[in-house]
């Protein structure tokens, strides 16, 4: 397999996952009332932690992957700046608001997670996007 190849992987992968969490995960998990937050929000924290590694995992491999092998083009590097877009607004918003969360939720933690996931879907599909143009040229 070649490193443009194992980057549309990732990032196909990555970019179904985001989508699920911003339509169904999350809106759902903010659906959930005050007094059923915390269990519910353990649950979730448990139940998606798994994929997360796994999802993050092959994106971080790939993108590495190409930086030391791959191609220097635009498509690449547009492909790599959504993938840290979504990286970096998953460590430095996502994980510290989810953090917050457990100890209980607020409208304003609960919108600044809906955002950050939002920014994450966008880095997501713009990863795809340029993996996608990198492997179809």
């Amino acid at each position: 397999m070649d490193p443009e190849v194992a980057l549309l992987a990732a990032t196909a992968l990555h970019a179904g996952f985001q989508a699920t969490v911003t339509r169904v995960v999350y809106p759902a998990l903010a659906d959930v009332d005050v007094d059923r937050w915390r269990p519910a929000h353990e649950a979730h924290s448990r139940r998606i932690s798994l994929v997360v590694l796994v999802v993050y995992a092959a994106l971080v491999a790939a993108c590495c992957w190409v930086l030391v092998d791959g191609p220097r083009t635009p498509a690449a590097y547009t492909a790599l700046t959504g993938a840290a877009l979504a990286g970096l607004t998953t460590a430095a918003v996502a994980a510290p608001t989810h953090g917050a969360l457990g100890r209980g939720p607020t409208d304003a933690l609960v919108r600044r997670l809906l955002v950050a996931d939002r920014v994450r879907l966008l880095g997501a599909v713009v990863a795809l996007g340029g993996a996608t143009v990198l492997v179809t040229g």
